[in-house]
C-alpha cells in the first residue's frame, strides 16, 4: 500500500457570483480562481485526491509556492510510505518546513492531507469521517456567505439565498457604510443568525463604532476578525469591551495559536479551516484545544470545490459548531468537479461512502488543467 505516484494540477475554477472581502475580492462573476489539486497513486492502484484554494489576499501561499511546495518538498516526503501514515508525514513536513511561530506552507500541507485521508479512507472501505473518530450527525446546515457590495446587492444576496441557515455578512471597514449594509441585509434575513466578517479591516478605534449602529439587530451572532491578524493586544481589548462575542480567524491558524490567544483573553470564538490548520488532523487539534478552554468552534472554508468541501463536512460532521457551518464553495463557484454531493434546502449530506465518499471528475480537471505536475517513487 505504499505510494507511487504524486500528481498535481493547477486548474482556474470559473465563479457564479462575484465575492469580495474587507481585504479584497476574492472572486468576480465570469471569472476564475486558481485551484490547486493533488493526486496520490498507491502501487496497488489505489487514489487519493485533496485540494487547495490559492488566494493571497487572504493567506501568503500563492498558486505558484503551492505547486512548488508540493511538488518539491512534501510529495517526496510520501512517496514509498502507506496512506495511513498521516502524522508521520506532518512530523516530517516541519522538518523540512519549519513551522515557525506558527505553522509552515499550511495551504500546501493541506491539500496533500486530504489526499492521504481519501486514499486511506478507500482502502480501509470507510468514509474520511470514520478515520477522524466518526460523525455525530449525518447533515450540516449551512452559512450563506454575502460578499462586500451596496446595501441593496447584499440585501438581494441574503433574500437570493432564503435556503441557508445563517448569513455571514461581509464588511469593509468603514463603521457607517457597513452598518448600512447590516441593517439592509437584517431587515429581510428573516431574525436567523447574521454573523460579522471584517477581515482585518477595521481600526480598534472604529470598532465601536460600527457596533453602536447595530446594536440592536435581532440575531447578531458574532464580529469575526475585526482587525489585522497580528493585533493580540486589540483583539483582547476589544473582548473585554465589547457586547457581541468576539472571533479569531487570521489570527489563528494553528492550535498553538489559539493556546496564545486563550491565554491573552483575546476571542470567544475561533473558525477553523482546514486550508489555514495545514489538513485535517491539525483542525482536530485546534478545536480540541478550543473545547477544552470553553471558546466556541465556527466552520469555514475558501471557495473550496468539491473535495475540499466534502472533506470539510467530514471533519465538521463530529464537532459541536456555534453557528451553521459557512463552507461557500457550492454557492460561489461555477464547477466543483466532483458527483454525488448533496445539498438540500441549504443542509449537506455527510457522504458515507469510501474516503470522500464523492466521486472526482478527474477527466474534467486534467482537461482543464493549465499546469501538470508528476513526481513518482524512484524504481
Amino acid at each position: 500500500m505504499a505510494i507511487s505516484q504524486v500528481e498535481v494540477f493547477l486548474v482556474e475554477v470559473p465563479f457564479a457570483k462575484s465575492f469580495a472581502l474587507g481585504s479584497g475580492a476574492v472572486g468576480a462573476s465570469g471569472g476564475t480562481g486558481d485551484v490547486i489539486y493533488v493526486k496520490v497513486t498507491t502501487d496497488e492502484g489505489a487514489v487519493g485526491w485533496g485540494e487547495q484554494r490559492a488566494l493571497p489576499s487572504w493567506s501568503y501561499e500563492t498558486r505558484d509556492t503551492i505547486i512548488s511546495v508540493l511538488a518539491r518538498n512534501l510529495a517526496p516526503l510520501v512517496l514509498g510510505t502507506s496512506p495511513f501514515a498521516v502524522e508521520a508525514y506532518h512530523q516530517a513536513a516541519s522538518q523540512v518546513l519549519s513551522p515557525s511561530v506558527s505553522n509552515g506552507f499550511p495551504f500546501a500541507r493541506a491539500a496533500l492531507d486530504l489526499a492521504l485521508h481519501d486514499a486511506a479512507g478507500q482502502l480501509a472501505g470507510v468514509p474520511i469521517s470514520d478515520l477522524l473518530g466518526g460523525a455525530v450527525t449525518d447533515a450540516l446546515p449551512l452559512c450563506s456567505a454575502v460578499g462586500v457590495a451596496s446595501p441593496q446587492e447584499m440585501a438581494t444576496r441574503v433574500l437570493e439565498s432564503s435556503a441557508f441557515h445563517a448569513y455571514k455578512l461581509k464588511v469593509g471597514g468603514d463603521p457607517a457604510a457597513d452598518a448600512a449594509r447590516v441593517l439592509a441585509c437584517a431587515e429581510v434575513a428573516g431574525g436567523k443568525p447574521i454573523w460579522l466578517d471584517a477581515n482585518q479591516s477595521y481600526r480598534p478605534s472604529d470598532v465601536g463604532g460600527l457596533l453602536r449602529r447595530i446594536g440592536d439587530v435581532p440575531g447578531l451572532a458574532c464580529l469575526e476578525q475585526p482587525v489585522p491578524s497580528t493585533n493580540w493586544g486589540a483583539m483582547a481589548r476589544l473582548r473585554e469591551r465589547l457586547d457581541v462575542p468576539l472571533a479569531i480567524d487570521e489570527g489563528s491558524f494553528t492550535a498553538s495559536d489559539l493556546a496564545r490567544t486563550i491565554t491573552l483573553g483575546a476571542a470567544d470564538m475561533v473558525v477553523v479551516k482546514v486550508c489555514k490548520s495545514g489538513g485535517l488532523r491539525q483542525a482536530l487539534k485546534t478545536a480540541a484545544v478550543a473545547q477544552a478552554h470553553g471558546v466556541e468552534v465556527l466552520s469555514s472554508g475558501l471557495t473550496d470545490t468539491g473535495i475540499g468541501f466534502v472533506a470539510a463536512l467530514h471533519l465538521f460532521s463530529q464537532l459541536d459548531l456555534a453557528l451553521p457551518a459557512e463552507l461557500n464553495g457550492p454557492e460561489l463557484l461555477a464547477e466543483l468537479y466532483v458527483e454525488g454531493l448533496q445539498i438540500t434546502d441549504g443542509v449537506a449530506q455527510v457522504p458515507t461512502g469510501p474516503g470522500l465518499g464523492v466521486t472526482v471528475d478527474e477527466d474534467r480537471i486534467r482537461g482543464l488543467a493549465t499546469e501538470i505536475t508528476v513526481v513518482r517513487a524512484r524504481a
